[in-house]
This record gives C-alpha cells, sequence and structure tokens, in this order.
C-alpha cells in the first residue's frame, strides 16, 4: 500500500503527515507495522516536541495507530502528549521571550 498525505494545523505550524499502514508486508494481525512520517511545511522545519529538526520517521504497530482511529488523530494526541514534558515548555518559553545567550 502506498502513502495516504494529509496536511494538519497544530499550534499554528502546519505539518504534513505521511502513513502507510502497510509497511511491512511479512506481519500481519496485531504485529502488522505501519511508518508514520511527520515533517513541519510552514514555518518550514520548525522544531515540534516529538523532534527538533522538524522531521520525523516513526515504525509502529499499525494497531495502535487504529487505535486512535487513523494516522492524523495518533499524531495530534501524540504532540499533544509530549507538549506537555518540561523540555517542550521550556522551549516554548524561551522561543516567546528569545534567548539572551
Amino acid at each position: 500500500m502506498a502513502y495516504s498525505s494529509h496536511i494538519i494545523t497544530w499550534q499554528a505550524i502546519e505539518l504534513e503527515i505521511r502513513y502507510n499502514p502497510s509497511y511491512c508486508t511479512m506481519l500481519e494481525g496485531d504485529q502488522a507495522m505501519a511508518h508514520i512520517e511527520v515533517l513541519s511545511l510552514k514555518p518550514e522545519r520548525h522544531p515540534l516536541p516529538i523532534t527538533e529538526t522538524g522531521y520525523k520517521s516513526h515504525f509502529i504497530h499499525r494497531i495502535t495507530v487504529d487505535s486512535y482511529g487513523d494516522a492524523i488523530a495518533f499524531v495530534m494526541a501524540w504532540l499533544n502528549h509530549e507538549a506537555k514534558s518540561s523540555i517542550w515548555q521550556a522551549y516554548q518559553e524561551n522561543s516567546r521571550q528569545g534567548e539572551l545567550f
């Protein structure tokens, strides 16, 4: 199966989500592996709570993605969860204030 591509906006950042639910055809059922790519488009390569570079490639069991409904819902939940981390919170605060050093 080919990748599907979706454009979403998360916290004013435009993202592309690419998803292949059948990345590894040798595994089936609960072991089936999927592949998700997340790329920040606008601003280009903007850091995200799941990646400092604005790009993330992630292999995951398809059943996990399916439990969220689809890849978009999974990525949104992933971003929202990781956005609660102290590292992301510090990054956000520094971005608002600007770093002096």
